[in-house]
């Protein structure tokens, strides 16, 4: 219901433009967004099927790849889609509850994500450091209850924005969202009336999240790499090298994409729209895409287990 000409009562439908500026080639950059989430689906699927019908890999650290892999399948499919609807099939309307819940899956499987890497840094921690306690440090039972307290973590975190953009915003400037999904501070920016305190409350769980489980991430390494840089034998050092390099590789693309798409849309003013919601998309993306290739390729026992299941 239009209330003036420049306001909006509660709108039920929204729009999303997709990629603006780039409307016209949108189809074609659909082709790569679709290749990543097919390699993203097969690849997380794999390393599931894998992990799960593996008794040997039923340890921690593959336990938490597991986690990490279906939480990376329900991010990818939480976007794309809805994203290739948009580039590929022109349909940009999205009702505006199915916006927000979009909007609230995206940014909790982001913050399981985070806090799933926080765990695999502090379970390579304990095994390097401390490999004689690792086994009665962290047992199953440990595992399934970090697991837990994660999920709760980013649901408790991420529904106060949700509550707050759909009881607090009643008016709104248009009903078009220059975006390709729907984000939180995409739709807050909507808004006609005071935005304040949805802005703080997202700078509050973005920074809650990723500065908690950054720093604790960053201590975890810097002690690794100083109790490795202290064993004797070097093939000892290699073998814990190459376990690192892999959590290395995973953690730096999601942190580094995550702040320059975060940093982009709150004070990137200069930056063209169409960079920066492209970065966001591939963002999203691109960590589902990569960990399986990541870890299938530098782990051994999970790579030695996709070879004999193909092979079989």
């Amino acid at each position: 219901m239009s209330i003036s000409n420049i306001t909006v009562l509660m709108p039920s439908v929204l729009t999303l433009v997709g990629i603006p500026g780039l409307e016209s080639v949108q189809c074609w950059i659909g082709i790569p967004f679709f290749a990543m989430y097919l390699v993203a689906m097969i690849g997380n699927s794999l390393l599931l099927s894998v992990i799960i019908s593996e008794h040997s890999l039923h340890e921690p650290m593959y336990i938490f790849l597991g986690m990490l892999g279906a939480t990376d399948i329900a991010l990818a499919t939480s976007i794309t889609p809805r994203m290739l609807g948009i580039f590929w099939f022109h349909m940009p309307e999205i009702y505006f509850d199915s916006c927000l819940l979009q909007m609230w899956l995206i940014h909790t499987f982001q913050c399981i994500e985070s806090g799933i890497l926080l765990a695999m840094a502090l379970d390579l921690y304990v095994a390097i450091c401390y490999p004689l306690r690792h086994a009665a440090i962290f047992t199953h039972q440990l595992v399934t209850q970090i697991g837990t307290v994660v999920t709760l973590r980013a649901a408790i975190l991420v529904t106060p924005c949700l509550i707050l953009i759909k009881c607090r915003l009643k008016f709104y400037h248009t009903t078009v969202v220059s975006h390709s999904y729907c984000e939180h501070m995409a739709i807050v920016k909507l808004g006609a009336e005071n935005v304040r305190v949805s802005k703080i409350l997202g700078l509050f769980v973005a920074f809650t999240v990723a500065g908690f489980d950054l720093v604790f991430i960053t201590l975890s390494y810097i002690q690794i790499f100083t109790t490795v840089f202290h064993l004797p034998q070097k093939e000892a050092k290699l073998k814990a090298f190459n376990t690192c390099i892999a959590h290395i590789c995973v953690f730096l693309q999601f942190y580094l994409l995550a702040f320059f798409s975060f940093f982009t849309h709150r004070f990137g003013s200069h930056i063209p729209p169409y960079i920066h919601i492209l970065f966001s998309s591939i963002y999203l993306l691109v960590p589902p895409f990569l960990n399986p290739l990541v870890y299938g390729v530098k782990t051994k026992q999970i790579r030695s287990h996709v070879v004999k299941m193909f092979s079989s």
